[in-house]
């Protein structure tokens, strides 16, 4: 699952890959910002992304897409 992350003041957003479904991050999201602590995020490669809670903007989650190959239109 692609999970993308808006941070206030911060003109890019945070792309990460992670085998976590969308259920399981939004508990994590809603754990952390009833806490007011850090959003952790663990990607497909074993690293961890941390937000404090308080500087997220938005989150935004999407399936995985298969990438095309070849240049017809379909």
């Amino acid at each position: 699952m692609e999970v993308k992350i808006g941070i206030k003041s911060v003109a890019r957003e945070l792309v990460v890959e992670t085998p976590v479904s969308a259920d399981e991050v939004a508990r994590q999201l809603a754990a952390a910002l009833a806490d007011g602590q850090v959003f952790e995020l663990h990607d497909e490669k074993g690293g961890r992304v941390l937000v404090p809670a308080d500087k997220l903007a938005y989150i935004q989650l999407s399936a995985n897409e298969q990438r095309r190959v070849g240049f017809s239109n379909v």
